[in-house]
């Protein structure tokens, strides 16, 4: 494949136009450059603990309240000093120290500020509405506390990264520094769609997976707001308690305590060259090739969710937390969600689809499908609505997705977003003990909306057809508590990679009346939330600002 002409900017840029290694049906691209972060590193490999061993000590201690950030950062570096000269007796353990601020402050805001460490942020749908939906309404384990709206976290107490993937001693050395007692000590993190595909080079720092719990953290909680630090130790794995506290401290020492509110305008960042991975014609071709294995019968596939890697390659770098602060000024029914290892590109993300949450024993998951855009008036989207219940195909589409995952067909609704809106259904039910919870993830992941049925013929057929990696794309994403965990479908995701660009991601269920070119469509549909906002030089305000001014449907 040749590369279009196009400014001569970001040399590296050319080695993405070259064919698939021969060896290789998956076109890799190279590590991008991201000097900006290489202080910084992870701290203890938690998976190399023992999984039959909970840590010694579990604790959450919370501090006086301040009135802004910069007090509460002055409070906690005080109290790590008291720590420093106390130390616990304990060869493991897990400490969080918390002080709460007296006023609301957005949490995207101040991540955006702590622009030289590893980042992660997670917010809920509805989260003004319903925080509980997503995080809970836990606070330092103090009932009828705020719920958290939005949590964002900078370095690594301790995480949790393997190439393999992601087993049952690897969950359970998680939960050995998670106690229902803290319900906020919390692991942030995701998942491979395909854990046993070769990961290219964009990937490769984030591993099968990658969860970690955040040396500090700033809660956005209803009404207020609170800064808190973990530190977490273990003799066995050589990250002893001094250690723990040294690089808690290094880090504290980088955080911009003082910050302010992103005005959420448009990028100025100019789309300099944009090309598909696949082509549309490659794209056609794998469509009527899972066509014709569906139509057959005798191959038993019914449906496939076929994926496309958007490249886009741009004059200047994308902020990834200012584009997200964007997804979030549109997106309240939707989780948004940065997840930044160190010396790596950030995989952001607005998806509207829960895999699972859990609370105690209560289990609940949904399922989406199908996709159209908005209407331009309430007449119009009434009949895209409509369209969209009566389709056949997606229908078709919507039950498989959850024919195995429960035995009762439920009742199908609309789920309306802010450019699009799907077919929809809620699911519930109790787990005999907190250990399924493992197996819930292990069954539910991949769903039929983001792989096919049957799922292993679905995903082989993606592994020998798509030419590039989704990566973290369509895979788990979310956290695990103590008592509760939720996660996400990581879909309508980007990668942003400093000083390239990004790849954006979309997928389209493939099933019997597919039709390749509509399925593009709506390939085109899904990226547009990220292409909308990052190909203008001159700001504009969010969507949501404009909407409110009837200026764009």
């Amino acid at each position: 494949m040749s590369a279009p002409s196009r400014p001569a900017v970001h040399p590296a840029a050319a080695r993405f136009f070259r064919s698939p290694s021969p060896a290789s049906n998956r076109l890799s691209f190279p590590t991008p450059r991201c000097t900006v972060y290489r202080g910084c590193s992870l701290s203890m490999n938690g998976c190399g603990g023992d999984p039959d061993a909970p840590v010694g000590a579990c604790q959450t201690r919370t501090l006086p309240g301040v009135s802004d950030s910069e007090s509460a950062i002055g409070v906690l570096k005080s109290a790590v000093l008291g720590l420093k000269s106390d130390p616990p007796r304990f060869g493991s353990g897990i400490i969080r120290l918390e002080v709460p601020i007296m006023q609301q402050a957005e949490a995207i805001d101040w991540l955006h500020a702590q622009q030289t460490l590893p980042r992660l942020f997670f917010s809920g749908r509805g989260r003004r509405a319903d925080p509980g939906i997503f995080f809970g309404t836990g606070n330092g384990g103090c009932n009828g506390a705020p719920g958290v709206v939005s949590v964002a976290g900078v370095g690594s107490a301790v995480f949790f990264q393997r190439s393999d993937p992601f087993s049952r001693d690897d969950w359970r050395c998680i939960k050995r520094f998670l106690s229902e007692d803290c319900p906020l000590i919390r692991a942030y993190g995701a998942m491979r769609f395909d854990a046993r595909a070769n990961i290219s080079s964009e990937w490769k720092s984030f591993g099968s997976f990658y969860f970690v719990v955040p040396q500090v953290e700033f809660d956005e909680l209803e009404g207020s707001s609170m800064v808190a630090i973990n530190i977490a130790w273990d003799d066995t794995l050589f990250w002893t308690w001094d250690k723990a506290v040294n690089e808690l401290q290094n880090t504290m020492q980088k955080i911009s305590s003082i910050f302010e509110k992103l005005r959420k305008e448009v990028p100025k960042v100019i789309i300099l060259n944009k090309y598909h991975m696949p082509t549309k014609a490659s794209w056609n071709f794998a469509v009527k090739k899972a066509l014709q294995m569906i139509n057959a019968g005798d191959s038993g596939l019914v449906k496939v969710v076929l994926a496309r890697s958007t490249r886009v390659l741009t004059d200047t770098d994308i902020d990834p937390i200012a584009l997200l602060a964007c997804l979030q000024a549109e997106g309240h029914d939707a989780y948004q969600f940065c997840i930044q290892p160190p010396n790596s590109p950030a995989f952001i993300g607005n998806t509207p689809e829960q895999l699972f949450h859990r609370r105690d024993l209560n289990v609940s998951s949904e399922a989406l499908a199908g996709t159209r855009a908005r209407g331009g008036s309430s007449a119009v989207d009434f009949h895209i609505e409509q369209e969209l219940l009566s389709s056949s195909k997606d229908n078709l589409e919507f039950i498989l997705s959850i024919c195995n995952q429960v035995m009762i067909e439920p009742t199908v609704a609309i789920r309306k977003l802010h450019r699009l809106q799907h077919l929809y259904a809620h699911l519930s039910g109790k787990l005999r003990s907190e250990d399924d919870e493992f197996d819930i993830m292990s069954s539910l992941h991949p769903t039929p909306a983001v792989c096919g049925l049957p799922t292993e013929k679905a995903r082989c057929f993606i592994a020998h057809t798509e030419m590039f990696d989704r990566g973290m794309y369509a895979g788990p994403v979310g956290w695990f508590g103590g008592r509760e965990s939720e996660f996400a479908v990581g879909i309508r995701s980007a990668l942003v990679e400093k000083g390239i660009g990004a790849l954006i991601y979309a997928g389209a269920g493939i099933v019997e009346g597919s039709n390749p070119s509509s399925e593009w469509m709506e390939l085109e549909l899904k990226a547009s939330q990220f292409t909308k906002l990052i190909q203008h030089a001159v700001p504009q305000p969010c969507y949501q600002e404009l909407d409110n001014m009837g200026t764009i449907s």
